[in-house]
């Protein structure tokens, strides 16, 4: 359906960030299923010895879910420029449970479904799954969007 120049089309993520190759089925306002093919050459195997384990991070796998939920809230109304419209911050994620671990060569296939949206926050839920079998379950995954302004420092705070 589309692939990664669609996808940078609808959210702001780009290269090494994106972590989203396909989507392959969207019911906008519903559901969608995309894909990303994990490798053996992403940043977080550099340097990584031989004997290590290399199951793909779960904060890596996590965010490409993340990332896809964004894509099916946004693709009826796309942001592909982060500093021009409003942000989606993630406010809470519950029931996350990871029940296979993911290597090089697998191809994860993500399910987001939207549970509620009102105004500027969404509540989806969904799961993934490499070969047939579920990797990742998502219970609640909620975020908000809010203006940009909030990413921006106020003057005469120090972080």
């Amino acid at each position: 359906m589309t692939g990664v120049e669609g996808i940078k089309r609808i959210i702001p993520h780009r290269f090494p960030v994106l972590l989203v190759d396909r989507v392959s089925e969207v019911d906008p306002g519903r559901t969608l299923v995309a894909h990303k093919a994990i490798s053996g050459r992403e940043s977080c195997y550099e340097g990584l010895a031989d004997d290590a384990d290399h199951a793909y991070p779960i904060g890596l796998l996590l965010e490409s879910w993340a990332q896809c939920a964004v894509l099916l809230t946004r693709w009826e109304s796309p942001n592909p420029d982060v500093l021009a419209d409003k942000v989606e911050l993630i406010t809470g994620i519950r029931g996350v449970s990871l029940l296979a671990p993911v290597y090089p060569g697998d191809v994860l296939t993500h399910h987001v479904r939207l549970v509620r949206e009102v105004d500027d926050a969404a509540i989806l839920a969904g799961h993934s799954v490499v070969g047939g079998r579920t990797v990742l379950e998502v219970g609640t995954f909620t975020m908000a969007r809010r203006g940009v302004e909030v990413l921006r420092p106020q003057r005469g705070v120090v972080a």
